[in-house]
């Protein structure tokens, strides 16, 4: 009888396991999730012909697998003026036995990706400045003298004492910019999104979401572009951080039409995905799991045994479903699951005929997202949709997201869906954005345990990875399967190499947890290197 791997979440990271083990294996996947709606985090929400995405995902990667992976499922679109993408795209189509590379437009093709221009910037002082922050002219005019001369001594010392050991968030950050201007337009927009001081975030998060990022990069690559004759087209930027890259995939109807297409082409191979179907026991016994127990929307219970086990849930609802199902748990296991800390998300879509601020030209603002550094306000961030993807938008209309960081306990979280959409848009009026009574129609989605923290008892966090490791056919993947704040591609990588971890035999966890949201991989193509030992890194791609 065939193996089975049963897989919880039909996310990211569990569809990527799901087709890896149909493409690379006999065993069959069976995806649970409980929810309606394919993609996680990376759905796309539909409401009234427009679209909306959560956070906003750029298909981006430093990894030449990812890229190949997602342009195996949605070509580029014809006449897209990207060396790079072709080659990943004829590359990936080789790898799959397909054809030469799409020959159909946007308009023609729904199944298509675009490449779009990356514009972000940070709004403070009701003024627009560069994301990330550099010292250019417009942005020390900005500024002001005496701010900007606070900006450049605080720089300066912090070059010259750094703060060591890096024990929080705080300290990473203003040894990298400066105290100044860690206050001026970093400390704010953290403390929104983090509901929490950033002297108590371990350091270990900006390790983890912006490790080659600071002042001095920044800078670098403005110089570079300004003195560039040429805009580069080359959208693999393998020398450029990821928080600097200009272009990017993204699908023609947002990331959920990229996974609901991965989603149907895992049925249509002979794997299984069960909607509405939540966890609610794990069964083990010594050192595997048994099976998995769950309950539909009707109270259906049902068991779904199987060889490999594979989790995107957050890690402490694992726990207590292992738990109920007769596990047990150590005392200082519960202790750091229980004090796992996860930070909820709202994001408000307004519907508008225009905004109150626009390009020097008129026309619209040209950012996908804006950093609300305000301190007056809620919003953590406003996204553009129009500028994801015009196809997310009816025509003629702009289309904008508020993001809001929040606890399921606080009173945001609870206020009436009507109250959210005229506060949002009562936030954007205060602040110059837009006028609150042009808003034409608006859409609430909350989203909870979208940010796994860096704070509760996080610090103890090895205790539970342990015991979780401890369990030879478990394996945990993604952002809240890992506690960790993967990036989508980071997400699908960990689901990539657990598959390969299986196929191979392999049940130590070790490598899934060495990939990292900033590492870099040994990717060049063309080269015949040797395949690492699967105890410790990738087969198909070692990284440093």
């Amino acid at each position: 009888m065939a193996e089975t791997a049963l897989i919880i979440g039909a996310g990211p990271a569990g569809l990527t396991a799901a087709l890896e083990f149909q493409k690379l294996s006999e065993i069959k996947p069976v995806v649970l999730e409980a929810s309606h709606e394919i993609g996680g985090i990376s759905r796309t929400i539909r409401y009234k012909g427009n679209r909306m995405d959560i956070g906003g995902h750029r298909f981006f990667s430093k990894s030449d697998r990812v890229m190949e992976w997602w342009l195996e499922q949605m070509p580029t679109e014809a006449g897209a003026d990207n060396a790079a993408a072709i080659s990943y795209q004829n590359q990936s189509r080789s790898i799959a036995g397909m054809g030469d590379s799409s020959d159909k437009t946007a308009e023609e093709d729904d199944l298509v990706m675009l490449i779009r221009p990356r514009k972000s910037r940070i709004y403070f002082l009701r003024r627009f400045f560069d994301y990330p922050i550099t010292l250019t002219k417009d942005t020390l005019e900005k500024l002001g003298l005496a701010r900007t001369a606070k900006v450049g001594i605080s720089y300066m010392a912090s070059r010259i004492a750094q703060i060591k050991p890096e024990k929080s968030l705080e300290d990473f950050l203003i040894n990298r910019f400066g105290r100044q201007l860690y206050l001026t337009f970093f400390k704010s927009y953290t403390e929104k999104v983090w509901g929490t001081p950033c002297e108590e975030i371990s350091a270990e998060w900006g390790a983890q979401r912006i490790k080659g990022l600071s002042l001095t990069t920044a800078v670098k690559h403005f110089f570079k572009k300004a003195f560039t004759k040429k805009e580069s087209k080359d959208l693999s930027q393998k020398g450029t951080d990821t928080s600097l890259i200009e272009r990017f995939l993204y699908p023609k109807f947002g990331p959920g039409q990229l996974w609901e297409h991965v989603a149907d082409k895992i049925v249509s191979g002979g794997g299984d995905i069960h909607m509405g179907w939540k966890v609610d026991r794990v069964v083990t016994a010594g050192q595997r799991i048994l099976s998995v127990e769950a309950i539909n929307d009707a109270g259906e219970t049902q068991a779904f045994p199987a060889d490999h086990f594979f989790s995107t849930m957050p890690m402490r609802d694992l726990v207590n479903a292992m738990e109920r199902g007769g596990t047990a748990i150590p005392q200082n296991v519960k202790e750091v699951s229980e004090g796992l800390i996860y930070r909820d998300f709202i994001t408000i879509g307004l519907l508008i005929d225009k905004l109150s601020v626009t390009e020097p030209d008129g026309g619209l603002l040209k950012d996908t997202w804006i950093y609300i550094q305000e301190p007056d306000v809620l919003v953590g961030r406003l996204q553009i949709f129009n500028n994801w993807s015009p196809y997310l938008v009816e025509p003629g209309k702009i289309w904008i997201g508020l993001e809001y960081f929040c606890y399921e306990t606080d009173p945001l979280w609870t206020m009436p869906d009507d109250d959210l959409k005229k506060f949002g848009a009562m936030e954007l009026e205060k602040i110059g954005i837009l006028k609150a009574d042009g808003v034409l129609d608006a859409h609430v989605v909350r989203v909870p345990k979208t940010y796994p923290a860096y704070f509760g008892t996080y610090d103890r966090f090895e205790e539970l990875r342990a015991f979780t490791d401890s369990f030879e056919n478990l394996f945990l993947v993604g952002r809240n399967g890992m506690h960790k704040y993967n990036n989508q591609d980071h997400s699908m990588l960990t689901a990539m190499q657990a598959v390969e971890n299986v196929i191979g035999g392999v049940t130590s966890k070790k490598n899934l947890w060495k990939i990292n949201t900033e590492m870099e991989y040994h990717e060049e193509k063309g080269d015949e290197q040797e395949i690492p030992d699967a105890e410790e890194d990738s087969m198909r791609s070692k990284v440093l």
